[in-house]
């Protein structure tokens, strides 16, 4: 599996390239739920969102979410597409998650988010 690199838009972590072979997500599916999310949330991180995307087919239905923080002052939080984007991780999330609850995000990971960020 090839990574994508960092560019002008995007900066990917090593966590979320992990998050990526782990569930199979490709950059470009992980740039199309950012870019054209069905949902947006808070993300559980401070100064965090999510983005959400519906993922289904015939046989299952799940959701792909993608967590990322903005170097924007907490004022423009989101619809801007002009800055620096870190993209922290990314997961498949089996059936329909709640809107406005907090974001199904596995225990394993928010610890690694935790240890890595905080």
């Amino acid at each position: 599996m090839a990574f994508p690199k960092n560019d002008k838009t995007f900066y990917w972590t090593n966590h979320v390239k992990g998050k990526m072979m782990f569930y199979r997500l490709s950059a470009q599916k992980i740039r199309q739920v950012f870019n054209d999310p069905k949902r947006e949330e808070e993300g559980i991180a401070p100064k965090t969102f999510a983005a959400m995307r519906r993922n289904d087919t015939k046989k299952r239905k799940e959701e792909i979410w993608v967590m990322y923080c903005r170097l924007l002052p907490a004022s423009e939080k989101f619809k801007v597409k002009s800055s620096k984007v870190i993209l922290i991780s990314a997961w498949r999330y089996p059936g329909i998650s709640k809107r406005g609850k907090q974001i199904p995000i596995p225990e394993e990971i928010l610890n690694e988010i935790k240890k890595e960020w905080f």
